[in-house]
């Protein structure tokens, strides 16, 4: 998980980019966009983070024990939490 002040710091790169390559006009006040930003990186950690934790919790719950770390267990992994993504329509 990334700290307050990362996430924060992210946001402000963000918007000076997209102001910086006038990609975006704002309607807000850059203050209010931040913080729009801040919510939607802060909401989608959590998201990846439940998702870790369910992909964890099914290796763990097979029934023939996978080293974590081990090339399967990486293999595994990837594989339950792409599904996982896919279920949430976070992946296209």
């Amino acid at each position: 998980m990334l700290s307050q002040d990362k996430i924060t710091h992210m946001s402000h790169v963000l918007l000076r980019g997209l102001l910086e390559r006038s990609l975006v006009k704002l309607k807000e006040e850059p203050p209010k966009v931040r913080r729009a930003i801040r919510l939607a990186i802060e909401a989608e950690l959590k998201v990846a983070e439940e998702i870790d934790q369910l992909v964890r919790r099914k290796l763990q719950s097979m029934s023939r024990r996978i080293p974590e770390g081990s090339p399967e267990w990486e293999v595994l992994y990837r594989k339950f939490y792409q599904e996982e993504e896919q279920k949430r329509g976070r992946v296209g």
